[in-house]
């Protein structure tokens, strides 16, 4: 994934974390979209510092 697409997943995933907590979707499968959401985070991170 480049960088634009990561950004948007990692959007995307932000939204669907919220719309799960409102409607009490069960912690399991909350707990793999912040998974998946961190391990996005942690690669902008890691593409935000090499490009500075």
């Amino acid at each position: 994934m480049d960088f634009k697409e990561l950004k948007n997943r990692h959007q995307v995933l932000k939204n669907i974390v919220k719309q799960a907590y409102k409607n009490y979707v069960p912690d399991a499968k909350v707990r793999l979209y912040k998974k998946e959401k961190l391990r996005i985070k942690t690669l902008l991170d890691k593409e935000n510092q090499t490009t500075h």
